[in-house]
């Protein structure tokens, strides 16, 4: 088959040129018009909506669900419409007709409108701190809101057992007690964990019997509580994906007491000690009512029964005798660290109680709770297991609940 070859494009001769002049028209090829610094940014920002378009087959639409530059560029198409100048600007290069619609009855356009000023058309804080080109975290709502990410949120109907988690931990992060770490790719999740995921707290209430996903890998489904009073049920490696996508996704950390019950002595650490529990044997009304439940817990290095041998003239053991109910030997502890433990682990059934001193001063004992005894050696126990970081103490119950 003989090989085809183009036609020769014909040149313009001098002699075209003439007849060309001759007939009156003009051959000086028009220079291109300089655009200025407003028209460019004018056609720069049709080109982005115009980008959009050719993606997703559509106009950008308004609505809180939407992507925020989908919502950025339908506010920015609206302004385009309903000016004058811009519609000028832009006619020569609207291939596609996205001018021609009509508009939603928007306020006009300002006279020179920024990308900050449809911003804060949408409720948005577009200050220097928050300039658009630095929003590189945000994810779409279609992202986010992935079913196979993350589960759909629901009300949480029993938030306000879990509101004051929420509180001591946030109280924690203030005083440093707790730490957040960046998550690590596919890191362990067990019940009782905490994590920030798309800028709210929360936790892992409960986690099922672990069972075989598809390609034999174990996973588990899980209640997740949001510190927004929200919660979901969804799979571990689904949240685990979540993490993993959010860049400023966070681990929050247990407490940070330090040893407790280590084999190497510390400074403060005691070569034996005791954590003590007692109760009062004040005729106070409420006390007597309640002798049962109102314990003091402490710890001493010392002889518990030396140490409370003045408890009748002593505030601090409500200016009555008071009975030893039990006692736990310990060795190599920090006293105070542990101390704090537990007065914190038990501060939402502390005693409310104000006395008098000899000198006619008000005090207010601290380490008085309405505990019963047994949940009270539970919560030692979880501490010699190291595990208390994942309960937390229910004053309405008395009991422990596993966060």
């Amino acid at each position: 088959m003989p090989k085809q070859t183009k036609p020769k494009q014909k040149q313009t001769t001098e002699d075209d040129l003439a007849l060309l002049d001759e007939l009156g028209l003009d051959t000086v090829p028009e220079k291109p018009k300089k655009l200025s610094a407003k028209e460019e940014r004018i056609i720069a920002g049709f080109e982005e909506i115009e980008h959009f378009v050719e993606e997703q087959g559509r106009l950008p639409q308004h609505g809180e669900h939407r992507d925020i530059f989908e919502r950025l560029y339908a506010v920015r198409l609206d302004r385009l419409r309903e000016s004058k100048e811009c519609r000028k600007v832009l006619q020569s290069i609207d291939s596609r007709g996205l001018l021609e619609a009509d508009n939603d009855g928007h306020p006009p356009l300002e006279e020179d409108i920024t990308d900050e000023d449809l911003l804060s058309t949408l409720g948005l804080d577009a200050t220097t701190g928050n300039d658009i080109t630095q929003l590189k975290h945000v994810r779409s709502r279609a992202e986010i809101k992935s079913a196979e990410e993350i589960a759909q949120r629901n009300p949480c109907e029993d938030f306000e057992q879990f509101k004051p988690v929420f509180e001591n931990v946030q109280n924690d992060l203030d005083t440093g007690l707790r730490k957040t770490l960046k998550y690590q790719d596919n890191a362990a999740v067990n019940q009782g964990d905490m994590f920030i995921l798309d800028g709210h707290k929360v936790i892992v209430a409960e986690m099922d019997a672990p069972f075989i996903a598809d390609y034999g890998r174990q996973d588990r489904r899980l209640r997740v509580v949001y510190d927004n009073a929200t919660e979901s049920d969804l799979l571990m490696r689904s949240l685990q994906r979540s993490l993993n996508k959010d860049r400023a996704s966070r681990r929050i950390t247990t407490p940070d007491f330090g040893p407790l019950f280590s084999q190497v002595e510390a400074e403060d650490d005691y070569p034996t000690g005791y954590i003590y529990v007692l109760r009062s044997q004040s005729d106070d009304p409420f006390i007597a009512e309640h002798r049962s439940v109102v314990h003091k817990i402490g710890v001493t290095s010392g002889d518990v029964k030396q140490r409370i041998a003045n408890a009748k003239k002593d505030p601090t053991y409500l200016l009555a005798d008071v009975e030893i109910v039990t006692t736990f030997k310990l060795a190599n502890i920090n006293a105070k660290k542990l101390e704090a433990l537990l007065q914190k682990f038990f501060s939402s059934a502390r005693l409310d109680v104000e006395l008098q001193d000899r000198f006619g001063t008000a005090v207010k004992p601290r380490e008085w709770f309405l505990v019963p005894l047994e949940v009270i050696e539970q919560a030692i126990e979880k501490i010699r297991e190291g595990t208390i970081g994942q309960f937390r103490y229910d004053p309405n119950t008395a009991s422990l609940k596993q966060l």
